[in-house]
């Protein structure tokens, strides 16, 4: 599996970003789809994550501000981004759960990440 992320930059607070993960390959099925981010000086965390159910969970700080979704034609996760805080400044990783056919096993894969900054 391949995750190609783009839609980071700069903004200044108070501004929008929205970012697109792309899983392409030899997929079966993608289970739960979520992004991290790893801000400086922090461990990496849990920002947003949607299951295949439509399911949606976020980090506290996010809540409110953010909102994740899938398409699931396209294999494909959003993160809207809205109300920007410079606190939001880190580098925005796309994470998937996925497996090859129905017996495989699930296996996670982490896309190669994508920078968000936001200026005060």
């Amino acid at each position: 599996v391949q995750l190609q992320a783009c839609g980071g930059g700069l903004v200044q607070a108070g501004g929008s970003l929205r970012l697109s993960c792309a899983a392409s390959g030899s997929i079966f099925s993608l289970n739960v789809m979520d992004w991290y981010r790893q801000s400086p000086g922090k461990q990496r965390e849990l920002v947003a994550a949607v299951t295949s159910g439509d399911n949606t969970n976020y980090a506290d700080s996010v809540k409110g501000r953010f909102t994740i979704s899938r398409d699931n034609t396209k294999n494909t996760v959003f993160l809207q981004m809205s109300s920007l805080k410079p606190e939001d400044t880190g580098v925005y990783y796309c994470h998937v759960l996925w497996r090859k056919g129905l017996l495989n096993s699930w296996r996670d894969y982490w896309g190669q990440g994508t920078q968000v900054t936001i200026s005060s």
